[in-house]
């Protein structure tokens, strides 16, 4: 089952290595291949289906069968790990390797187990950051990444291919193959601050990172385990003051994770390892 709502964001960066060269124009754009390179830059832990795909071949130019024969090297009768996303793991075995596809027959054996019960709210960020964020907290595993507009977002972080395209979704996907799980968080990009906080449950457990107002620090809290829980992190120049009013009015508290100041995408992981350990889901 989807269940996603996307519309916002900025530019597209892509880094991969600095190096001296002269440009090539027949490569400014990259190619629909990218998807194979950005997805399965590597092993991936498992290979996920939608419900549809498994009763159907597998075409030859999917990332996923470039994945199996030419990465793993699979051949006739070799099985490897797959799941339906937001549905069963088990395994995948290939019947047959044809011209334009391959077929593949499934057994599954371990039922979907549902995520942590933790909302990220996160100011819209630029969009690599964002990639990295989706791909990151999915692996760790969070039930909601929404990304919103507070009032230091760049607004043209809207108009990025990341949310405009579809693109976001590759690296949820990446980020729960890594974890070797099936279930994905819900994502949305479509909120103002206001908005996203009031659609949070009124017993969950509300946090929000600051690196200027708050009064203590994360590792001091032990949010329970019984409860759903937010954390709420700001874009890259933090959060204004009108995005602190409405957080404290929503009954956030200001938590802090040190002295040092820290990357968003790395303040994110940060939180979210020590909230997981605290609540004993890490």
């Amino acid at each position: 089952m989807q269940r996603v709502t996307l519309v916002l964001a900025g530019e597209f960066y892509t880094h991969i290595h600095r190096r001296r060269h002269t440009p090539n124009p027949a490569r400014s754009k990259p190619s629909v291949d990218i998807s194979f390179a950005a997805r399965y830059p590597d092993r991936v832990n498992l290979v996920l289906f939608t419900a549809a795909e498994i009763s159907a071949p597998l075409p030859r130019p999917d990332p996923r069968a470039r994945h199996l024969l030419e990465v793993l090297h699979r051949g006739p009768g070799d099985e490897f790990y797959a799941g339906v996303i937001d549905g069963p793991r088990g395994k995948g075995r290939i019947v047959a390797i044809r011209d334009a596809a391959i077929e593949l027959a499934f057994t599954w054996t371990v039922l979907p187990t549902p995520p942590d019960a933790i909302t990220l709210l996160i100011g819209l960020p630029r969009p690599q950051t964002a990639r990295d964020i989706l791909r990151d907290a999915t692996t760790l595993g969070v039930s909601a990444i929404h990304f919103v507009a507070t009032e230091k977002t760049e607004p043209s972080y809207a108009h990025s291919t990341l949310w405009r395209d579809g693109e976001w979704r590759r690296h949820v996907l990446a980020g729960t193959e890594q974890a070797f799980a099936t279930t994905t968080p819900e994502v949305t990009a479509t909120h103002s601050l206001a908005p996203a906080l009031a659609l949070l449950a009124p017993d969950t457990t509300r946090l929000a990172l600051d690196n200027y107002e708050a009064s203590h620090a994360l590792a001091d809290e032990r949010p329970a385990r019984e409860r759903s829980l937010a954390l709420a992190l700001g874009p890259e120049r933090g959060w204004g003051p009108r995005d602190r009013e409405q957080l404290r009015a929503a009954g956030f508290t200001l938590v802090h994770l040190g002295t040092r100041v820290l990357r968003l995408e790395t303040a994110v992981i940060a939180a979210l390892t020590l909230a997981k350990a605290a609540r004993g889901t890490l």
